[in-house]
């Protein structure tokens, strides 16, 4: 018995020893370029994250964290295509073939629309080319979470909450959708309902949703929980890569909300390294200079 009870024990600290390495490792773990070309502005999805538009010659560079990823190429007129990335390329040719399916083109048409969209007029339009796309093939969940982004953004809440269920009806392990319908539940003002979807996502993702980590990073916010906060949305920078600036600036805000002007500092001048002529960029100098000042009144010392 006791011979057994030491087996288990020793066979429990190896297991326990290999978990702390490979979590290690895993925060060790450096990003790395890669270069993908294929069609003149064409979106790019790793892990089924957006990751950006290729230039006018197909062409995009992005940062990846080591491993093996799933590579998605969207460009209008053209069949969506999806290829691996495997573990060291550094160079990955994506070739796109044309398309006459009428749903997929309805499709990329709405989704263009819909990133466009400034007022509610030009939404609507956006939403009516999803319907279309829908009224040809039910079945598409992507273009069932479209839809729903836009209703979220024309605050139709429980018509977005449909779009997602349906678009689980066609995908039952889908992350964005769980992170869409999170979004939904917190501008809802469902709180609990909005974190229960994002930890969805992010499970369903096996961890990588940067989306989901955003949206629970702005909950937590909202309940003053700042450290769990400030951990959700380095998460996101880390998946993400250092691609989305904007994340740079929520983080300094959260830092400021504690007033930790250090770190807001550091977070909003990483914001302006990574994005000097961003929207925000103006008004996170203002920031920056208003927190110096409030340094040299001996408020707080800001090297």
């Amino acid at each position: 018995m006791t011979m057994a009870i030491y087996r288990v024990t020793a066979k429990l600290v190896i297991t326990l020893c290999v978990l702390s390495v490979a979590v290690a490792a895993q925060r060790r773990a450096v990003s790395s370029s890669v270069v993908i070309n294929t069609e003149p502005n064409a979106i790019v999805w790793i892990d089924e994250i957006r990751r950006g538009t290729t230039d006018a010659s197909g062409r995009i560079e992005l940062k990846v964290l080591p491993g093996r990823h799933a590579v998605k190429v969207r460009a209008n007129g053209f069949k969506e295509a999806g290829v691996p990335l495997l573990p060291g390329k550094r160079t990955l040719a994506v070739k796109l073939v044309r398309t006459t399916d009428q749903a997929e083109l309805l499709f990329q048409q709405a989704e263009e629309a819909r990133e466009k969209a400034r007022d509610d007029a030009a939404k609507e339009e956006a939403a009516d080319l999803y319907r279309k796309t829908l009224e040809l093939r039910p079945a598409f969940p992507a273009a069932r979470v479209g839809l729903a982004r836009i209703l979220l953004d024309l605050n139709q809440y429980q018509a977005a909450l449909a779009e997602i269920d349906a678009a689980r009806r066609a995908r039952r392990i889908y992350p964005e959708a769980s992170a869409v319908e999170g979004r939904i539940h917190r501008e809802a003002a469902f709180t609990d309902d909005a974190i229960a979807s994002f930890r969805r996502a992010i499970r369903e993702a096996k961890g990588f949703q940067p989306e989901a980590h955003v949206g629970l990073a702005r909950v937590f916010e909202e309940q003053g929980n700042y450290a769990e906060a400030e951990a959700e949305y380095r998460k996101a920078i880390a998946q993400l890569s250092d691609s989305e600036p904007v994340i740079y600036q929520m983080l300094g805000a959260a830092y400021e909300k504690q007033r930790k002007n250090k770190e807001a500092v550091a977070a909003y001048e990483k914001y302006l390294a990574l994005a000097p002529n961003g929207s925000q960029a103006a008004a996170v100098r203002s920031i920056i200079d208003q927190l110096r000042r409030e340094a040299e009144g001996g408020l707080e010392i800001i090297p």
